[in-house]
């Protein structure tokens, strides 16, 4: 038997009804040539002790929860096939995701990494084509609630979700893989702009269909949510933008929050959401300066690993703005998501 030239990786906290399922829609892929390993990542054993422990894919336990990029590398490690697809376990493949994904991938040596049309499962909006960066370094998905019939054409995008994600082991071993300390949320903006430093680019595939149950695992609107992404969009853009973009980083936060504070007090985007529920205005800005108080804690790790990036660059500073600008989002974007 050939090796697998696919590793699909699925990270796991619950091992529940929804994991089945993933597997199931793993099981009806078109294309065959690929191994699963699933990452438990309860520290409680949940997968071996439940039915998909028995369903043939490979399982790898960590003794805690060590987030959805560290478990991503440790079934990275385990491997050695040359492609890598990321799946959430609440993402459910169409029978042609996995072969859509590998014809773009094997004829185009450039590309590093492929996106999936991820669709809301049980609902007729988008969730995401792509991902999208604001001045920031907040990141949100393209295309998110609108018509999935906008996004029928491959396109380049800025990077993948995650959530279904092809990536070349080339790449992640030229670029190193995601940074484990982010623990939930945007590793995969860091990982696709460090890509995008090293000159590798990233490619829509509209073909490749997804369902997915929308921060089944955080909640759609939570502190916890709402922490790690204010704290990780720091990371990112310490860590990737240049340094005049670094500069006018702080005014367009200043400007994402007051776009937040007012979909909060009109009970609209993800603030809006926030605020309907237990939180308030006052916690979400209390989140804010506990993320940024933990980021400050993260300073010199980040500072290694921007000398590192830019000494591996491939493209230069004013390249790398041009990118940012094609795939660029405002705001006032951001908050009404």
């Amino acid at each position: 038997m050939s090796p697998p030239k696919v590793t699909i990786v699925i990270p796991t906290l619950a091992a529940g009804t929804d994991l089945l399922d993933c597997l199931a829609s793993l099981e009806r892929q078109t294309r065959r040539d690929f191994e699963v390993i699933i990452v438990d990542n309860s520290g409680r054993g949940l997968v071996r002790a439940g039915e998909a422990g028995r369903l043939g894919a490979r399982v790898l336990e960590t003794v805690r929860n060590v987030g959805f990029g560290a478990a991503i590398n440790e079934a990275i490690h385990a491997s050695e096939a040359p492609f890598i697809a990321t799946l959430n376990d609440d993402a459910f493949p169409h029978p042609d995701w996995l072969c859509a994904l590998m014809r773009e991938m094997e004829a185009r040596p450039e590309v590093g990494s492929c996106a999936s049309q991820i669709r809301l499962a049980g609902g007729p909006g988008l969730d995401s084509a792509g991902l999208l960066i604001a001045g920031d370094g907040s990141s949100k998905q393209r295309g998110h609630g609108e018509p999935f019939e906008r996004y029928s054409k491959p396109a380049e995008v800025l990077c993948p979700s995650g959530a279904a994600a092809l990536y070349r082991r080339r790449m992640l071993e030229e670029v190193g893989l995601f940074d484990g300390d982010f623990f939930l949320y945007c590793e995969d903006t860091d990982l696709g702009l460090r890509a995008r430093w090293a000159g590798w680019t990233c490619l829509y595939v509209p073909d490749a269909i997804v369902e997915h149950g929308y921060s089944h695992t955080a909640g759609a609107a939570s502190a916890l949510k709402a922490y790690y992404v204010e704290r990780n969009r720091l990371l990112v853009a310490a860590k990737n933008f240049p340094a005049d973009m670094l500069l006018r980083a702080p005014a367009c936060t200043l400007e994402r929050y007051f776009w937040h504070a007012a979909a909060a007090m009109r009970g609209r985007g993800s603030a809006g959401r926030f605020n309907g529920g237990r939180g308030g205005v006052l916690e979400m800005a209390y989140i804010a300066v506990r993320a940024h108080i933990a980021a400050l804690f993260h300073a010199g790790r980040v500072w290694k690993q921007r000398r590192y990036i830019r000494s591996r660059a491939r493209i230069k500073p004013e390249d790398f703005r041009s990118i940012v600008r094609k795939f660029s989002i405002s705001p006032r974007e951001v908050a009404a998501q």
